[in-house]
């Protein structure tokens, strides 16, 4: 485990960190793929409640992971670490955590998605096992799918 790093369950109070932490990671990348890009807009509070969003913390609160429990999968619907603290191996750590709830849960693949000009990204999940399932676009969006089998 990076340096004394934990994972919680997020709390209400945690909105307003994981709010900061993704207008900070994925702020940047509206310039590259030419809209804003989806975290941006997407409802954190819901999630939160459902019980669907891990804060990891580093001294402070860093980066998050959410997972949505599907039918046949668990969704990874977003993973975000705060810039400041890229490169320490908190993504990793995060991922990892993803699987192991995921595997904890029942499930046998874990799924995600990213923008098809999130290249490092999509280059991170095939280094890490995850097989492009497909391509479309939603929101606006143009998404390249990913999942990796437990």
């Amino acid at each position: 485990m990076p340096e004394a790093a934990r994972i919680r369950l997020a709390e209400a109070g945690d909105l307003p960190i994981i709010e900061t932490i993704v207008s900070a990671a994925y702020g940047p990348y509206e310039a590259r793929i030419g809209v804003r890009p989806g975290p941006l807009d997407d409802d954190y509070a819901g999630p939160i409640a459902r019980g669907w969003v891990h804060v990891l913390e580093a001294e402070e609160p860093c980066g998050f992971v959410i997972l949505i429990p599907q039918e046949d999968a668990m969704l990874l619907d977003n993973v975000a670490i705060l810039p400041a603290a890229q490169g320490r191996g908190f993504g990793g750590m995060l991922m990892r955590f993803a699987e192991a709830q995921a595997r904890a849960a029942g499930f046998t693949h874990i799924r995600l998605y990213t923008h098809e000009k999130m290249v490092e990204n999509r280059a991170l999940y095939t280094r890490i096992g995850y097989v492009e399932t497909g391509r479309k676009t939603e929101r606006g969006l143009a998404r390249v799918y990913f999942e990796k089998p437990l």
